[in-house]
């Protein structure tokens, strides 16, 4: 394809005028879309560089590299190492953006910085990631035309079972690895083979809130445990239901909180489980990001007793859109989950696994995370800068992807959450997060998602009316 050229002198007047209203990115993001899906910007020519575009309009380079790795994450461009970035020659037949003027807010199109659950377009990783998927498809595999193992691929489940033992010292084989399409399926399934209606469950209290939805929905008796510094409580939960059948954490950063649980009381979880013939469902969400201090070990890897379900996922670190998560069960559990595995999802997707287990072996997903986890900690540190002076109580966190915010005495934090929405800041109230305890009043805030510059300008308008 012929490669169009282009400067300053030809691409400006094809460019309109930025509204005023609303997040920079969004804007440019949807005007350049506009101007690609109407052949104004044609396939194969070359967009100006984000220098260029953050001069002409007076936006933070932030702001126009963010657009452009949406563009390049839709399909709409793709990035070349050392040449720039290109409108795609195919572009997507996507549905097309509705103008301002037909009363849609750019804004609804995503997520508002600060919500919870967001990862980063991160443009080589896509760039990979395609080239990989592209080669799946130029020489497809045979398993791909029949029905494959439930439990997933054998070449990717021996990829994270080797990512698990070196990185969160899960002890581990690849038969113990069994492929999901996130957490949540991971929860039903774990729920629908070891437990039965009426069964009594512990969960952490404050808890997250679509695990808590899983046990209600399944029919469980639900046991809120308190949280404290050190984690939940055993002996609080022993007290309130010695017979529990299972226990759901977060040991390595409890959700919502985002403390790490103590060693003692991981020990004593273990031998409760033990002698109770009781599980431990570890759902370890977001273990990649951690900012200072060593790595924390699973707790799957110090149980020598069988009890410990290791639950993990590549939603946060990659993007909840690839819907791979993974399950690592105790041997005895092994067969019959896949048995329910059977009667309902079947097999996970033998296109997107074979992409993943690529991607892992070939040392991308490291290189990756690096860079992940440095965007992240500059999201945070001005998350973090921008509510200086809030009157909210915040502590910078050291691991995750979330911190929580203290609010004054007396502010309803549904009421705060609610108006922050409509200031353009996706925090979260953490009250109804909370099972039996007397809820706390704060905001759960997410730094992940979003360029520094992008969440730290919503933040500081939210705390303009806030204040």
């Amino acid at each position: 394809m012929r490669k169009i050229r282009t400067n300053i002198s030809d691409w400006s007047a094809s460019v309109p005028i930025l509204p005023k209203a609303g997040p920079r990115r969004l804007a440019l993001y949807g005007e350049l879309r506009r101007l690609i899906e109407a052949g104004s910007l044609p396939a194969g020519s070359k967009l100006p560089t984000t220098r260029d575009l953050a001069a002409r309009f007076g936006l933070s380079r932030g702001a126009a590299v963010a657009a452009y790795e949406m563009l390049v994450a839709d399909g709409f461009a793709e990035a070349r190492v050392g040449s720039g970035t290109f409108v795609a020659a195919v572009v997507p037949a996507l549905a097309r953006l509705d103008a301002p003027a037909q009363g849609r807010a750019l804004e609804e199109a995503g997520p508002l910085p600060g919500a919870l659950g967001c990862s980063a377009a991160d443009a080589r990783t896509i760039q990979v990631f395609r080239t990989l998927l592209n080669r799946h498809l130029m020489q497809p595999s045979p398993r791909h035309f029949h029905y494959a193992a439930p439990a997933g691929s054998a070449e990717l489940r021996e990829e994270v079972a080797a990512y698990l033992r070196a990185a969160r010292g899960v002890n581990c084989c690849a038969d113990q690895v069994v492929l999901t399409s996130g957490t949540q399926q991971a929860l039903d399934l774990v729920i629908r083979t070891v437990l039965a209606p009426g069964d009594p469950v512990w969960i952490e209290d404050p808890c997250y809130p679509m695990a808590r939805v899983a046990f209600s929905a399944a029919g469980m008796r639900l046991i809120g445990v308190p949280v404290d510094a050190e984690g939940i409580d055993p002996e609080k939960g022993m007290a309130r239901a010695p017979a529990a059948r299972t226990v759901y954490v977060s040991p390595s950063h409890q959700f919502p909180l985002g403390v790490t649980l103590s060693m003692r009381r991981r020990l004593a979880l273990i031998d409760w489980a033990k002698h109770n013939d009781a599980f431990i469902i570890e759902d370890d969400y977001d273990s990649e990001y951690r900012f200072a201090g060593p790595p924390l070990s699973s707790m799957q890897g110090i149980d020598a007793e069988g009890r410990v379900i290791y639950v993990g996922t590549f939603s946060k670190v990659l993007m909840p859109g690839l819907r791979i998560g993974y399950l690592v069960l105790p041997g005895a559990l092994c067969e019959p989950l896949l048995d329910v595995r059977k009667r309902t999802d079947r097999f996970p997707s033998t296109l997107a696994e074979g992409a993943l287990a690529e991607f892992l072996r070939e040392g991308h997903f490291a290189a990756h995370v690096k860079r992940a986890r440095r965007r992240v900690r500059q999201a945070r540190d001005s998350l973090v800068e921008a509510l200086d002076g809030s009157g909210l109580d915040v502590t910078t966190p050291e691991q995750g992807l979330h911190l929580v915010a203290g609010l004054p005495d007396g502010c309803d934090d549904v009421d705060v959450a609610t108006a922050a929405a409509r200031s353009g800041f996706g925090a979260r109230a953490l009250s109804p997060m909370y099972v039996d305890a007397a809820p706390r009043s704060g905001l759960v805030i997410g730094f992940s998602g979003f360029p520094a510059d992008v969440l730290g300008e919503a933040v500081r308008r939210w705390v303009r009316t806030f204040r």
